[in-house]
């Protein structure tokens, strides 16, 4: 699919992908938390994206992506790019199909998506972030194969499906003041956005970013497509060099801000999930939950807050070194 020429997703295009995984993917718990709710004075929803399929939200749109495709298209396989979540995604959406899938990971991303996404029965493919380029190769794949490629972000039926965590958050605990959602390409929250617009029209979007990788915030500020290189975070699933064609319109028009928080916060954000709540979610995966618990975002006391716990897929070392004291934590995080 040639996302310049695709036509970006509407709130019907989630409603579709809500009947499309139906009975496939999980209709994930929402946690609360009375410490959590006292700490920030505010009443927070934590959507549990960490416990569906695969470990992530992604789930959602790499199966949708895939069943929207005829069975014509769909029996000659699919082709992904991806640092882990949305490589798994394809892969385990793929295995349920029957049909043959290509991921083209880097050599940097951690060692548990990688070995997952081969667990799922895919082909991997490994490249040098600092030399090659993951759309370059994916494209070559699918133009020698006649799979069809499914980016991790910028498809309209990749939006759509992640725009479902939003409407089953709303559905179960009622309209919000502010919805806080992880970002890395933009998927999740403009397909949140999305939802946020039609079911809670009051609702404050707001995106969250590391600060090394801030291309969605800078574009947000700007208007404007903005690039940042080879992003320095442990988020690594926000590690994009900019947010997509399609997803960045519909941020303009339905996010209401974007804020970015540092790596310590999200080692603060897995801290608490893991030692209060007794959840594990990986760096990524906390975006959200940081911003509300170091202040980037302020809602008045008593709002009813969402917030998306986007993944849990993390290493075992780095979830070892997030959890250490302060005082004991090496000041550079394990590599994976």
């Amino acid at each position: 699919m040639n996302t310049a020429l695709a036509a970006p997703p509407t709130w019907a295009d989630v409603a579709h992908a809500r009947e499309r995984i139906a009975g496939a993917a999980h209709r994930t718990p929402v946690l609360t938390s009375r410490t959590l709710d006292t700490r920030t004075g505010v009443r927070a929803f934590l959507k549990g994206e960490h416990l569906q399929r695969i470990g992530a939200f992604k789930f959602r749109g790499g199966f949708n992506a895939i069943a929207a495709l005829s069975p014509e298209v769909r029996a000659r396989g699919v082709v992904a790019f991806s640092s882990g979540n949305h490589a798994q995604a394809i892969a385990l959406a793929a295995q349920q199909h029957g049909i043959p899938a290509t991921i083209v990971m880097p050599t940097n991303s951690p060692r548990t998506k990688r070995e997952a996404t081969a667990g799922y029965g895919a082909r991997v493919v490994l490249y040098d972030p600092t030399t090659e380029s993951r759309e370059t190769i994916g494209a070559a794949i699918a133009a020698e194969s006649g799979a069809t490629l499914i980016p991790p972000f910028d498809h309209p039926d990749v939006i759509a499906g992640q725009g479902t965590t939003a409407a089953e958050l709303i559905e179960d605990v009622g309209p919000l003041d502010w919805l806080l959602v992880c970002c890395g390409g933009g998927g999740l929250l403009s397909g949140c956005a999305l939802a946020a617009a039609q079911l809670s029209p009051g609702c404050k979007v707001v995106g969250v970013e590391p600060e090394a990788g801030d291309d969605v915030t800078r574009s947000f500020r700007s208007g404007e497509r903005q690039f940042v290189t080879l992003p320095d975070t442990i988020a690594d699933g926000a590690r994009t060099p900019a947010p997509g064609l399609l997803t960045l319109p519909i941020i303009l028009a339905h996010v209401h801000d974007m804020v970015t928080v540092p790596d310590r916060a999200l080692i603060e954000a897995a801290r608490f999930m893991a030692l209060t709540m007794k959840q594990v979610i990986e760096p990524t995966g906390g975006l959200a939950l940081a911003a509300l618990l170091t202040g980037a975002v302020r809602p008045a006391p008593g709002a009813r807050v969402g917030v998306v716990l986007s993944g849990g897929n993390v290493d075992a070392a780095m979830l070892r070194w997030m959890l250490m004291d302060d005082t004991d934590r090496p000041a550079t995080p394990p590599t994976t």
